[in-house]
């Protein structure tokens, strides 16, 4: 989250400390400073998705060749300057963060029906102004990068954290984001992604030393200041009547500016003029109004301690609680080695939640675009409780008597309020001849074990009896049969027209070129099509695009129609 408003006070009042700077030369730069390092450039992915996801017809989603197109783009005008990037992606909401993911969550539920009721009313595209994420964006993002052949990192906990750590530590010409954190790090130099001009690989870097002289502090004081303003770890609620007091005090009120920005100066005074202790910092905790928790400032200073820092507010013989706290961590997975494998899997983005559903048996997952007041389809969240109960009992292996530990989710869908997470019971599917542990599926190597692999999978979509079948399909076609399968299983308002929509989609635009398919006109929306990307109308202008393609493409299209219709026992 960073410091609220921070960034827009180095843009207003600090504009010294925004230097326009020519990636192509900094890397030249580094080259001849560091002939044994090529320059490097730490991503945070999180800042960068929206910037990437740049179609017009943004609310129907879908458009992933279209959004690969623009990444390639994106990642060949940095190889063409001969700059490596890495990805940082977030991986986990830490505990500490819970609560202020649920306040954006909130925030983004009232976004959505802002969305779907310009929708009905106006039956068209919203603009850019309303843009909201495609669902699971980030997540197909990071296999998108690993696709094109990118080093892509899944964070263990907080990203940038990760993200300043690493730059730091492999000394990178610069971070790459839009998170005024990194304006607090005492690590390598931050770059704005939103004042990137990629032609030309020019954009803001960002001044830790200008700022420091503007608000005549140190950079020692960054991790202080950060607190004393409200982050992650200190609530600003606990923190009015500081402000307050040190508003009537600093001399450097200024009218002219708004509340916040004559905070951020008045909080600079003060600390300005307290010594760098750690007894400064007690005296501090003891004044504020931290409740049972005295702690809080000790904490959150320490947060932005990297591996090897020390800090004066802070007494040298403490150890960094951002690492300590990730190896003091109970982990359901009592096996070793399957655990290890989870977690290098989950930094490589080679999974999704399995080790944070292997390590706490937790699991989040943010808002879709689905109209809260649609009765006739639930919420995703629900449609694929049934899988995900069993995929968790393959992840999480019965103890004795056959019980399962529970599952804590965290779904955004309409009725949750999110004051809790709903706990889950895992459910055994029905495999012929039991399910096969993790080992055997991780490890285990030989054609019994693939078809183990395949009948396991299939049936926590309850579709083991189709097997031969589906294994006859080619990979992608099956696995999509495999979805349509399952959902018209679970959504019974779902019609043959839906699912002839659907098959049309795979089957007619396969092949076609990302400039091809941004042609494409949607002409006009309707919240199902928002909502499933399901509605004909959505589809119609790749049928009248692509009209002598449809022809070629029906024959497979009705075999595939029967056979999902055999999988849900719908008569087609």
């Amino acid at each position: 989250m960073g410091v609220r408003g921070l960034q827009g006070f180095v843009a207003r009042v600090c504009p010294d400390a925004c230097k326009t700077v020519d990636l192509r030369e900094m890397a030249e730069k580094h080259r001849i400073d560091h002939p044994d390092s090529p320059p490097v450039i730490v991503v945070d992915a999180m800042s960068c998705v929206r910037r990437w996801y740049t179609p017009e017809s943004w609310v129907c989603g879908g458009q992933w060749r279209e959004y690969l197109a623009i990444l390639e783009d994106f990642i060949n005008a940095f190889i063409a300057a001969g700059i490596k990037l890495v990805f940082y992606f977030d991986g986990v909401v830490e505990e500490k963060k819970r609560e202020e993911w649920i306040k954006r969550r909130m925030k983004n539920t009232e976004e959505i029906a802002t969305l779907f009721r310009f929708i009905k009313t106006h039956r068209k595209q919203p603009g850019r102004e309303m843009f909201v994420l495609p669902s699971a964006l980030p997540t197909f993002t990071r296999f998108a990068l690993k696709s094109l052949g990118q080093k892509t990192v899944c964070t263990l906990q907080e990203a940038d954290f990760e993200v300043a750590a690493y730059g730091l530590q492999h000394n990178c010409i610069g971070i790459l984001g839009q998170d005024s954190d990194y304006l607090i790090y005492n690590t390598c130099p931050y770059f704005s992604i939103e004042n990137l001009h990629l032609d030309r690989l020019v954009t803001v870097m960002y001044s830790r030393e200008v700022l420091c002289h503007v608000l005549g502090i140190s950079s020692t004081h960054l991790p202080l200041f950060a607190c004393l303003l409200g982050n992650d770890v200190v609530p600003e609620s606990l923190l009015e009547g500081f402000w307050h007091k040190c508003l009537t005090t600093s001399p450097h009120r200024n009218n002219s500016y708004n509340r916040r920005t004559n905070i951020l100066l008045s909080v600079a005074n003060y600390i300005s003029k307290i010594p760098c202790s750690y007894n400064s910092l007690k005296h501090l905790e003891e004044m504020l109004p931290l409740g049972s928790d005295k702690s809080l400032l000790y904490r959150g200073v320490n947060s932005y301690l990297l591996p090897g820092q020390q800090s004066p507010w802070i007494p040298p013989n403490v150890i960094n609680c951002q690492m300590s706290s990730l190896q003091q961590q109970s982990a359901l997975c009592q096996d070793k080695e399957i655990f290890q494998l989870a977690k290098e899997q989950h930094i490589q983005s080679e999974n999704y939640s399995i080790f944070n559903i292997l390590s706490n048996g937790e699991i989040e997952c943010s808002n879709s675009l689905e109209d809260d007041y649609d009765t006739e389809i639930p919420g995703q969240a629900l449609i694929y409780r049934p899988a995900r109960q069993h995929i968790y009992s393959i992840l999480l292996e019965s103890g004795k008597g056959g019980a399962y530990p529970l599952v804590k989710e965290w779904f955004v869908y309409f009725g949750n309020p999110l004051k809790q997470p709903e706990l889950i019971q895992p459910v055994r599917p029905s495999v012929t001849g039991g399910t096969p542990n993790l080992k055997t599926l991780w490890l285990a190597k030989g054609p019994d074990v693939e078809k183990q692999r395949y009948s396991t999978f299939l049936a926590c979509f309850y579709l083991q009896d189709e097997m031969e079948e589906l294994q006859a399909l080619e990979a992608p076609v099956a696995g999509f049969c495999c979805l349509l399968a399952y959902l018209m299983m679970q959504v019974s308002s779902l019609s043959l027209e839906d699912l002839n929509a659907f098959l049309a989609l795979i089957l007619c635009l396969k092949g076609k070129s990302a400039a091809q398919l941004t042609g494409l006109q949607v002409h006009y929306c309707t919240k199902c099509c928002t909502q499933h990307c399901e509605d004909h109308y959505f589809i119609k202008p790749a049928w009248q695009s692509f009209s002598k393609r449809i022809k070629e493409i029906k024959p497979k299209q009705e075999v595939l129609k029967q056979l999902v219709c055999r999988c849900t026992y719908r008569d087609c």
